[in-house]
């Protein structure tokens, strides 16, 4: 099974919670050094990669930080991400600081389509503008 296998079956499955807070996004959330009572408005899109790569053994930042994604595996380019294994890192605003990341699902001319947690408040397939991707890494 791939990462982007896995990370699909919570597409429209685990959602942000108006009242309490959804227990895989915070057992996502302590993978990442957060306590388990860690509230899911917290950034989570690092914490579901960490996740999906945690289930499946593959390397992960134990980080809640998008860019720490940047340090792991192999950088590859975004003309050659392949649909499996390849985790994406966008740049979000003016900060460097900032930013986010998902599983690469697909590219459709200038947009990338990146499956990923706490888009929309929900583990979504959403595209992004290509330029601002940051990075591509290769897990496996």
């Amino acid at each position: 099974m791939t990462a982007l296998q896995l990370a699909m079956r919570f597409v429209g499955e685990v959602k942000e919670r108006p009242t309490g807070d959804h227990p895989l996004i915070q057992w996502w959330l302590s993978l990442c050094g957060f306590g388990f009572d860690a509230q899911d408005e917290v950034p989570w899109c690092s914490a579901f990669v960490n996740g999906i790569a945690w289930e499946l053994r593959l390397p992960r930042s134990k980080s809640a930080a998008a860019r720490s994604w940047l340090g792991m595996g192999v950088a590859v380019d975004l003309n050659v991400a392949f649909a499996a294994h390849d985790v994406v890192v966008l740049g979000r605003g003016i900060n460097p600081a900032q930013g986010h990341v998902g599983f690469y699902a697909g590219r459709e001319n200038d947009t990338i389509l990146i499956c990923g947690g706490n888009q929309s408040n929900s583990v979504t397939v959403e595209s992004f503008p290509v330029n601002r991707v940051v990075g591509v890494r290769r897990l496996a």
